[in-house]
């Protein structure tokens, strides 16, 4: 049986990775973000904010590292694989800052595709701005916002995640997808 592979999105401060770290230490196989490594990279080559300098290099990075994960199933026969975010991200991103790119970046995504997508809303209560999260808040219901109608835009139906406990995200999820697939 092949896996099916379930997205897990959201703008900055929604949750995402810490509902990744809690799938991924319930045995199932996770995939992390690659944008913080990429981030981390830029302004150790003294780059602060690559995103905002450079976004077509950034989000090339990101591109590259996305398909490597989308094309490097892990090995098992686990139903699921969980995405730290998809390649369809890069393109919500751009979108948000009105920054044209190459139509490989759409083609990319059209061709590599996943089983279910699923969309954190920002969350207050969590919410904390560092080094490689620069965005405010107000940027961060924006930016939920773009990615909801980006892989809208792919043909992908959006499943939003409600706010609640680590448990109850996970639990909704997993519940979910045993109606999807």
């Amino acid at each position: 049986m092949k896996s099916k592979r379930i997205v897990i999105t959201g703008g900055p401060g929604s949750g995402k990775t810490s509902l990744i770290n809690f799938l991924e230490k319930k045995g199932y196989n996770c995939l992390p973000e690659v944008s913080r490594a990429v981030i981390k990279k830029a302004q150790a080559e003294g780059i602060d904010q690559l995103f905002l300098e450079d976004p077509i290099l950034f989000s090339e990075h990101l591109l590259k590292g996305r398909l490597e994960q989308f094309n490097e199933l892990p090995i098992g026969n686990d139903d699921y694989i969980f995405y730290d975010r998809g390649l369809p991200d890069v393109t919500s991103y751009m979108d948000y800052l009105g920054t044209t790119y190459p139509t490989y970046f759409s083609e990319t995504c059209l061709k590599n595709r996943y089983d279910a997508i699923f969309l954190l809303p920002p969350w207050e209560d969590i919410y904390i701005q560092d080094n490689e999260r620069y965005e405010s808040f107000d940027q961060a219901e924006k930016i939920f916002e773009y990615l909801h109608q980006g892989y809208q835009n792919y043909g992908y139906e959006v499943h939003h995640v409600p706010v609640g406990s680590i448990e109850y995200r996970c639990d909704f999820i997993l519940k979910k997808l045993k109606t999807l697939i």
